[in-house]
């Protein structure tokens, strides 16, 4: 489905129509062919990178387009609509870059960035434990001094692209020398630094980027591996997890359009009873309303990334949120349907929707479930009392 872009800037909308046009130039057909050889999308990725794309929200001091989240999840949601959504996009550029760019040292930005803006660089978040869950207080991977280094020991596990990063950005825990309490603080992690390991996740999702359980035996690191101040605590963190929701809205509501065009255009050509299917309302109908669904969601996407560019980081939070829960749900809805609507056809090879199902479904899951978010908007903007 086409986006109208009368509510963006012409700049947004020249980059919307430019994104659209690669996207349709490699597709589905190039994505899954991406997925069935067992390789990486890096044909499109480096395009990606070469045309400025992947680095839209990077400063341009730093190789970037210095422009902003709203601006990069324009990006992911075409590449998405055209079937070729590049998943990394919500790990390096939008997590990974946003926090070195606020927060990093002047060396850490020249030495990241430039790649990252450029996709010469790759990088990966690692935050998820095995025990923690969701709760990100809860992380044991745990980051000591010793003399000027500093000594990272835990396990993550569910992190993208560490196969093809160049780096990892790991979420760890530092004791405060006040309180003695444990603070969260992240620390660039080369893949080939002594002590860091990886092993795949074996997993039913079709997409190119795979999973990893990392390990982090006594991994040492120099001083200047931590991003930001050792005692930022939370706000370094959500700094990039605010991005990740709002990037993760921009993936699913970009599969969503993705399953809804095709639906939509075999409700319109194909016949059975001397008329097209779409035009019966019991067809017709729940198509308009998953398409409602996703501009209602892209609403929100868009507010998130105002205010996250904005540098209204509490409300941004909040509508980040909400933008991802809205367009897990709207995805998953749109690509139901769309797989309803043509019938058996919908499970097969020749128009790709299937493989849409386990696809989408992530964006209900990941990065945070949207039971988390229900309980986030309840005691945060409802101020309804916690049960945990």
């Amino acid at each position: 489905m086409t986006v109208t872009s009368t509510w963006e800037t012409p700049e947004q909308a020249a980059l919307r129509a430019a994104v659209a046009a690669l996207g349709g130039r490699y597709g589905q057909e190039y994505f899954n062919g991406v997925v069935r050889d067992g390789e990486q999308p890096d044909r499109l990725w480096a395009e990606a990178g070469r045309l400025g794309y992947l680095g839209v929200n990077l400063p341009e001091q730093y190789g970037g387009g210095g422009a902003g989240i709203t601006e990069l999840s324009i990006v992911l949601e075409e590449l998405g609509a055209a079937g070729c959504p590049l998943l990394l996009m919500v790990v390096s550029p939008a997590i990974c870059g946003t926090v070195i760019a606020r927060f990093g040292t002047e060396q850490q930005r020249r030495r990241w960035l430039p790649g990252l803006a450029d996709g010469s660089v790759r990088m990966a978040f690692g935050i998820t434990e095995p025990d923690a869950g969701s709760n990100a207080h809860r992380i044991t991977t745990t980051a000591r001094r010793d003399g000027g280094d500093w000594v990272l020991t835990g396990r993550k596990v569910f992190i993208s692209g560490v196969d093809v990063a160049d780096a990892t950005l790991i979420v760890g825990r530092t004791e405060d020398a006040c309180s003695g309490r444990l603070r969260p603080c992240l620390f660039i992690v080369p893949r080939d630094a002594p002590g860091f390991s990886f092993r795949p996740i074996p997993m039913e999702v079709w997409a190119p980027e795979k999973q990893f359980e990392l390990v982090l035996d006594e991994v040492r690191l120099p001083a200047d591996a931590l991003v930001g101040e050792e005692d930022a605590g939370l706000l370094q963190l959500f700094a990039g997890l605010n991005p990740e929701r709002i990037m993760t809205a921009a993936f699913a509501i970009g599969m969503g359009r993705c399953a809804l065009g095709r639906a939509v255009e075999y409700a319109r050509t194909r016949q059975v009873w001397r008329v097209p299917i779409g035009a019966h309302q019991a067809v017709a109908h729940p198509l308009a309303q998953a398409h409602i669904e996703l501009e209602l969601a892209r609403l929100m996407m868009r507010k998130a990334a105002q205010l996250y560019d904005a540098g209204d980081d509490m409300a941004a939070g909040e509508a980040a949120n909400m933008a991802k829960y809205a367009a897990g749900e709207a995805a998953v809805k749109a690509v139901d349907q769309a797989v309803h609507t043509l019938g058996g056809n919908g499970l097969t090879t020749e128009y790709g929707l299937a493989s849409l199902i386990t696809g989408v479904r992530v964006a209900r899951i990941a990065p945070v479930s949207r039971e988390m978010i229900l309980n986030f908007v309840s005691h945060t903007t409802l101020g309804l009392p916690k049960s945990y």
